[in-house]
């Protein structure tokens, strides 16, 4: 069958019950180890070296120097950080530790240069000492070993700072950690004015090199300006090309005739369009240029046809109406009409005048047009002549202007580099002076002793889940169902050099002894522990066996006459007692019980008789005596015993397998049957040897021994498994040598283990006497 173990049955979640258990039984491991770290600790606190610690706080302004620059650089976060984080950068830097050491004069300081070590660090300089005396090299010079103390002081320097931005702000706290207090705040400060000092340097060190710089270039530059300008105009002279006012002669000609053309177009134009306008009248003759004349009064004085035109209206107008009402022959129709005419030859000698005045006032205008145009001819062909002169002219000059745009910068620039190098202002500050720490930092006690002993709950609480995890044996009745999936038939205290409380006991009882023989030992001898049942008969070890003696009863009800193997998996674990308290027990109820120590390369039962058997199942078996021959009677309990041999054991020459599997075996098994109710045989352990699994055929069933906490789990399980014959006739599983004390610590807190110590109403733990089984 199949057998699947306790923790391979559990599900997916944590089980509570169980670990809560886990951590009550491995309470005392734990609190141990964090006692263990606590000592530790407070060993580390007696032995380390305190260290002080002094600190101060820089902040970081530039305000400090707005009023020596015209224009504050604009600052933001990302600036902001940049600058603090170079800041840290120059604190921590070898340079400024140097200038800390000189200004100190630090390479002379014994608590720089040799500070307390730790023990690993005194026995990693006694290994570098010795490792010394094998190389060989010559001493170096003073200047070498001063070079080198200052050096290193800079470097122990660095690893006792500690430099950091607080929060997000623009202060810098500096701290300093050796294990003097008074050097600590002097190495602070001195750090502090350091800092302020290197700033201040490099302020005028930066400003120094660049007024040096600017007044070379200036000098460069002031001589290149001027040849420039000298080049401009001798160049300008030799070409001719005279200037006014910034501008060529030539270019002022040319734009004043530009100007005087474009007025003189316009002047043309106008004069133009009246001359055709009047031309287009008269052309039309008098009585049309009378009709179609529409004079402009900005055109001159036309008074004088605007009167006429007047008085020609007024006369048709009349002329129209005598008409009308006369008759077109009337004689004053007629003079009317006669008198229009005369009108209308005046107005269009009026328009003849003032269409020959127009004429003339256009051929003027013509006439200046042309002779404005013929000037800018004359004078562009001499600037065409001087286009490549004007242009080079022009390269030189803008090369001029240039250089002296760049003079004129370069001025400012070095006038300013001069006003900032008289101003001695760092852009920081001290906020906060370094004290003389009244206290040391490290070791912090309650921190160590704290730490101490979370680092011991940790590893304590590790180590029991070690011990945990690594838990494969049996515990609990429980594990024997999930284990093996066979019944448990209880639990049997350990009885021995453990507890203390019985080992006294037991002492008390041999000391009052009258026999010499034995001596006062925590070991108790085989005799006693076989006749524990009988000693005790209403105890806890007792009612266990009663258990399995109703188990065989219930399990092998048809049997007369029952054959009970007592096996295990492993030497040691306590069978042969079992065995021989089992079989004491049934003999001691009335039942004919016959006890045979069939483990013959390892036997115990003859311990039990008093004086020491000659022969036994070994001497049966191989024919040497009869059956009956070797069995023992002890007197008390009327317990027959078979032991495995007489003398020292099996020393035949037969193997002792093949002895329990003969017919010889069979047919002692079956004689036993006939003249007893119970046979109980003693195996040998079933995983090292075969002896047991060759007696199994002839057992009615198997009472199985494990050793409580010891005993692997999946070795009992895997051994089952390969031998189904024996699996299915074991009756029961006894947890034996079981620490009463331990056991309800495995249990869960409703399990049936937690209620054991209500089970004491019920048994009288007696103490176990000293007697013998004497044989018959």
């Amino acid at each position: 069958m199949s057998i699947v173990p306790r923790e391979e049955q559990a599900d997916g979640f944590i089980d509570l019950d169980r670990l809560f258990a886990a951590i009550v039984r491995r309470a005392r491991l734990v609190a141990a180890f964090v006692a263990v770290f606590i000592v530790l600790g407070v060993a580390y606190l007696l032995f380390a070296t305190p260290i002080y610690t002094a600190m101060t706080s820089i902040l970081l302004d530039d305000n400090l120097s707005k009023y020596a620059e015209e224009e504050p650089t604009p600052t933001n976060s990302q600036l902001l950080d940049n600058q603090i984080a170079s800041a840290v950068e120059i604190l921590k830097s070898g340079e400024l530790a140097l200038r800390v050491v000189d200004a100190l004069n630090l390479s002379e300081n014994e608590t720089i240069l040799n500070p307390p070590q730790s023990p690993v660090a005194i026995v990693k300089g006694w290994l570098q000492s010795v490792s010394g005396l094998f190389t060989s090299g010559r001493a170096a010079s003073e200047e070498v070993q001063r070079r080198g103390r200052r050096l290193k002081a800079a470097a122990l320097l660095q690893q006792g700072l500690y430099v950091e931005r607080v929060a997000r702000s623009s202060v810098v706290a500096l701290s300093y950690r050796v294990s003097d207090p008074q050097l600590a705040a002097t190495v602070t400060r001195a750090y502090a004015e350091a800092y302020l000092t290197d700033q201040l340097n490099a302020n005028f060190e930066a400003t120094e090199r660049a007024t040096v710089w600017l007044q070379e270039r200036l000098d460069d530059l002031r001589q290149r300006s001027q040849a420039a300008a000298l080049e401009v105009e001798r160049f300008r002279s030799e070409s001719g090309l005279t200037a006014a006012r910034g501008e060529l002669m030539s270019e002022q000609q040319l734009a004043d005739l530009n100007s005087q053309l474009i007025v003189a177009q316009a002047d043309t134009a106008s004069a133009s369009a009246r001359y055709n306008q009047y031309k287009s009248i008269i052309d039309q003759g008098p009585e049309g240029a009378v009709k179609n004349a529409t004079i402009s009064p900005k055109e001159g004085d036309n008074s004088v046809i605007r009167e006429l035109r007047t008085r020609y209206i007024a006369i048709g107008k009349r002329e129209r109406e005598v008409a009308q009402n006369f008759g077109d022959d009337h004689p004053q129709a007629v003079s009317l009409r006669s008198e229009q005419e005369d009108i209308a030859r005046q107005i269009f000698q009026e328009l003849s005048q003032l269409t020959a005045s127009y004429r003339n006032e256009y051929e003027v205008a013509r006439s200046r047009e042309a002779s404005l145009r013929q000037s800018i001819e004359g004078i562009a062909g001499k600037n065409s002549d001087a286009s490549s002169s004007l242009v080079q002219l022009r390269a030189m000059e803008q090369k001029a202007a240039a250089l002296k745009a760049l003079y004129e910068s370069y001025l400012g620039r070095y006038e300013q580099a001069t006003q900032q190098r008289s101003f001695p202002i760092a852009k920081a500050r001290v906020i906060s002076e370094a004290g003389v720490p009244v206290g040391p930092s490290s070791p912090k006690k309650t921190m160590t002793l704290a730490l101490s002993a979370v680092l011991g709950l940790i590893v304590g609480g590790a180590y029991a889940a070690f011990l945990e995890f690594r838990e494969r044996t049996f515990r609990l009745e429980g594990d024997v169902r999930s284990a093996l999936g066979h019944r448990s038939l209880g639990y049997l205290p350990l009885i021995g050099s453990r507890p203390k409380k019985t080992a006294q006991l037991l002492r008390a009882r041999f000391a009052s002894d009258r026999q010499p023989q034995h001596r006062v030992d925590d070991t108790i001898p085989f005799q006693r522990l076989s006749r524990i049942v009988l000693d005790a008969p209403r105890s806890a070890f007792a009612e266990t066996f009663r258990n399995a003696k109703l188990a065989c009863d219930h399990m092998l009800p048809a049997n007369e006459s029952r054959v009970i193997a007592v096996a295990s998996a492993l030497p040691d674990e306590g069978k042969s007692v079992v065995a021989a308290n089992f079989a004491a027990l049934l003999a001691a109820s009335g039942k004919r019980t016959l006890l045979i120590d069939a483990d013959i390369r390892k036997p115990g039962l003859a311990q039990m008789i008093t004086p020491a058997p000659r022969t036994g199942l070994v001497e049966i078996l191989t024919g040497v005596a009869t059956w009956p021959a070797g069995i023992k009677v002890d007197q008390r309990s009327k317990l027959a015993i078979l032991p495995a041999s007489g003398g020292t054991g099996n020393d035949s020459g037969h193997q002792s397998n093949e002895l329990l599997a003969s017919p010889a075996m069979a047919a002692l098994v079956e004689n036993a049957r006939n003249s007893f109710d119970y046979v109980v045989v003693d195996l040998a352990a079933l995983a090292p040897i075969v002896d047991g699994k060759a007696f199994a055929p002839l057992a009615d069933g198997v009472l199985f021994i494990v050793e409580w906490g010891k005993t692997p789990s999946r070795l009992v399980r895997d051994l089952l498994n390969s031998e189904p014959q024996i699996d299915a006739k074991v009756l029961g599983v006894i947890l034996n040598k079981t620490d009463m004390k331990e056991l309800e610590k495995y249990s869960d807190f409703d399990g049936a283990e937690k209620y054991r110590n209500r089970y004491g109403k019920y048994y009288v733990e007696q103490d176990i006497s000293e007697s013998r089984y004497t044989a018959a």
